[in-house]
């Protein structure tokens, strides 16, 4: 008996100083949302879509179905707090991009309440992300690619990568992307957080009707993984429509996302592009509804031949 306690107190004593040693490091992750006025502008609902300079964030493997040429300069305003902004470039070809995203650590990781009032909150921290993405294409129907990142959030810096796949056949396109492969950790004590892998797959088909709209695209995506936001942990699903009218002058694209794990927490989206000229575009969108994460607008500069 006495050995067995002993032992007992012994595991105990390990398992206190496993704990000190190895602490544990909270995770958080940046939405998919984040970033991307026409993916928002669809309620988030972009893996299989990705044909603009995004796909950089969205899915890397989506460049080959864009532009031969494309550009563009995003502006993203949280509406709670207001004072919390992202920003980002991002230029593409069909096989190579590159882009910088600067983003609020508050929108990634949960605050903590004695972080509050202070000069130098913890929710006033950014992180930079820089990428540089190359893809693979593997026979007719289906593209491979990847974003090399490098990453700064605070004092830190670590290397990155995110994977995605893109296969199409004819109207149809399907889509999967893996976010935060190599999992990086930045700062220390209470202010430490671990980027997680995220998994989101997304199907889409893509029309080009006669008459008043030149192209009609539907869209859906699911999240495999479950993702730790401010909000709480998140596995969301999300559906969105994007129509384009005139010649490629005027599209239009709305879309609707919800929480499937824990509280819904749901959003809605309305997004709005118009040609300033032939290849250049002003997008809009704007997020309302429950969840406080998506909620906000989003604007952006944005050339394409």
């Amino acid at each position: 008996m006495r050995s067995s306690s002993g032992l007992r107190g012994f595991l105990f004593l390990l398992s206190l100083t496993a704990a000190a040693l190895f602490p544990a490091v909270p995770a958080s992750a940046q939405i998919f949302e984040q970033v991307g006025v026409r993916a928002q502008g669809m309620g988030g609902a972009f893996v299989a879509v990705a044909d603009d300079a995004t796909a950089t964030w969205w899915n890397p493997a989506g460049l080959a179905a864009g532009p031969y040429f494309n550009a563009l300069f995003e502006y993203d305003r949280s509406e709670r707090p207001s004072e919390f902004s992202a920003s980002g470039f991002a230029l593409a070809v069909p096989s190579l991009g590159v882009s910088y995203y600067r983003l609020p650590v508050s929108h990634i990781r949960p605050v903590s309440p004695t972080a509050q009032g202070g000069g130098n909150r913890q929710d006033q921290g950014i992180l930079n992300q820089f990428g540089a993405t190359v893809g693979q294409s593997m026979g007719r129907y289906l593209v491979v690619a990847s974003t090399l990142k490098l990453t700064s959030a605070a004092g830190d810096i670590h290397g990155g990568l995110d994977i995605g796949a893109m296969a199409s056949y004819n109207g149809l396109r399907a889509g999967l992307t893996v976010k935060n492969v190599t999992a990086p950790s930045f700062g220390s004590g209470d202010s430490r957080f671990s980027m997680v892998r995220q998994v989101r797959a997304g199907v889409a088909l893509v029309g080009h009707p006669h008459g008043l709209f030149d192209q009609v695209t539907g869209a859906f995506d699911g999240d495999l993984t479950t993702t730790p936001t401010p909000a709480g942990d998140e596995r969301h699903a999300s559906g969105g429509l994007e129509i384009w009218m005139w010649q490629h002058h005027l599209g239009l694209r709305g879309g609707a996302s919800a929480n499937t794990i824990g509280a819904t927490r749901a959003s809605a989206s309305a997004g709005l592009s118009l040609a300033v000229r032939k290849g250049t575009y002003l997008d809009g969108m704007y997020t309302g509804g429950s969840d406080p994460v998506r909620k906000g607008w989003a604007a952006d500069f944005r050339v394409t031949y």
